[in-house]
């Protein structure tokens, strides 16, 4: 098999296994590390807009923009309000859309429709009640997931945004 298509579904079971640990055991998880992109001031909306958008239970991408015109895209996904602190629906929707990237992922978790952002830079109300945040950047070595205070209550693991 492709070393790829292993190391892929490896880090998908693994992501599916450590949020539903972290789940049972609140007391498992890193604390986050910071991360910071550059991002474009320009932004536009990808041509996947026509297409049907990924979902699945209890989260669909609301809308994915590009930053500037880098090829790299936010996928901004609303969660279902019930299932705002279950990280099995967070990690589903990380392996949907980001298990194929090779270099470049980011989404970004809501609860609310009303505040997910139209552009890929959130106003300081819209990252208030953003929900959790994922990274995958090749180049930066960055791979990780945030979470805010709302999600995961140990204030030693999460982030106000």
């Amino acid at each position: 098999m492709n070393q790829k298509l292993i190391g892929s579904m490896f880090l998908a079971m693994t992501l599916l296994w450590s949020t539903q640990a972290l789940s049972e055991e609140a007391d498992s998880a890193e604390p986050p590390q910071e991360a910071s992109t550059p991002q474009a001031t320009e932004e536009a909306s990808t041509p996947q807009a026509t297409e049907s958008l990924p979902s699945g239970l209890g989260w669909r991408v609301v809308r994915v923009i590009e930053i500037g015109k880098s090829g790299k895209f936010v996928n901004m996904v609303l969660v279902d309000l019930d299932r705002e602190m279950d990280k099995t629906v967070y990690s589903a929707a990380i392996t949907q859309i980001c298990g194929k990237a090779t270099d470049f992922c980011r989404i970004r978790f809501w609860t609310q429709e009303r505040f997910v952002p139209e552009k890929v830079s959130p106003t300081p109300e819209q990252l208030k009640v953003q929900k959790a945040e994922f990274l995958f950047n090749k180049a930066g070595g960055i791979r990780q997931t945030t979470w805010s205070c709302d999600v995961n209550p140990d204030k030693t693991q999460c982030v106000k945004y």
